[in-house]
């Protein structure tokens, strides 16, 4: 994305979400955001197999079988 456009997106952004945002601060957040997107473009060019991640893929946690409120099993809804 060239930089005009990049300015627009901020705008455009910033009046949807309602933040207040003057001429000077998009300027700024335009500009970091096409340096993030430079980043991730360039690592995004990087090809790596799954064996390369570092970072687990997310699994979530298992219900928990005990309410730590109260220490006592939850058995379909109902406590025990």
């Amino acid at each position: 994305m060239n930089p005009p456009a990049m300015l627009d997106y901020v705008v455009a952004a910033a009046a949807v979400l309602q933040l207040p945002l003057d001429a000077a601060r998009a300027q700024r957040v335009s500009e970091i955001l096409m340096r993030t997107a430079a980043i991730a473009s360039s690592l995004d060019a990087i090809a790596l197999a799954p064996e390369h991640e570092l970072a687990e893929i997310f699994r979530p946690a298992p219900f928990p079988a005990v309410d730590p409120a109260s220490d006592s099993a939850i058995v379909k809804g109902t406590r025990t």
